[in-house]
């Protein structure tokens, strides 16, 4: 892969829409995740973010779509569970992805580095890989540009002890690394409404993930449930 020649410009402005399903959700099943990313397609993405190489793998069969991915996996009581470390980065790589997102937060991951002492590691590793930093706040964020990620992300803002209770979307957060990052900026997050992804391009972001409103049933069911029981009430 030509790091010159990247995804990058091809997600540029457009919608790249998470297609995700956890082992405890209704909707865990690469073949469920297959299709979603086809309908994702369909109504007009430009690329998918996918967990687990099983996914992975199976919406390649449907899509023709550059690809975001990670591996969720949890060790012990570690915080750190989106590509956590080397050995998720091997599966992905091998498998083979446009891009490899990862949590680049300042937290302890589970072999006790942290993103300073490992993403060097991996860089050397995988020379021609690309590969986006989850971040949480604007400090994150600019640590792993200098650390050699290809762009950044807002994923984790609100997700950590540090963002706890942020609102989203973040749109402050991404104001501000999009004035002052070097590298391009993905917004990712709490993106809810059609009117909350415009004004993310109205910021600059090089492109926006969505994935609860869109793909996950049950959290939109709940958000309509919402006002049923204040009607109710």
């Amino acid at each position: 892969m030509d790091r010159d020649n990247n995804m990058l410009s091809k997600i540029q402005d457009k919608l790249v829409v998470s297609c995700q399903a956890l082992p405890e959700e209704p909707l865990h099943s690469p073949f469920i995740m297959g299709r979603m990313a086809y309908a994702a397609f369909l109504g007009g993405a430009g690329g998918i973010r996918a967990n687990s190489v099983e996914d992975i793998h199976e919406i390649k069969k449907h899509v023709d779509l550059p690809i975001i991915g990670i591996i969720k996996r949890v060790y012990d009581d570690c915080d750190v569970f989106i590509t956590p470390t080397l050995k998720e980065i091997d599966e992905l790589c091998a498998e083979g992805v446009d891009m490899i997102a990862l949590d680049a937060t300042d937290r302890i991951r589970p072999d006790g580095s942290t993103i300073s002492e490992l993403f060097p590691m991996i860089r050397e590793k995988y020379k021609n890989q690309l590969f986006m930093a989850d971040c949480s706040t604007y400090e994150e964020a600019m640590k792993a540009a200098e650390l050699g990620f290809d762009c950044v992300g807002t994923t984790l803002s609100g997700y950590t002890e540090a963002t706890k209770g942020k609102s989203l979307p973040d749109f402050e957060l991404v104001e501000k690394l999009v004035k002052n990052s070097s590298v391009p900026v993905i917004s990712e997050g709490g993106i809810s409404t059609p009117e909350e992804l415009k004004r993310m391009y109205e910021l600059g972001v090089n492109a926006a993930v969505v994935g609860s409103a869109i793909t996950r049933p049950m959290d939109i069911t709940k958000r309509f449930m919402k006002a049923v029981r204040k009607q109710e009430g």
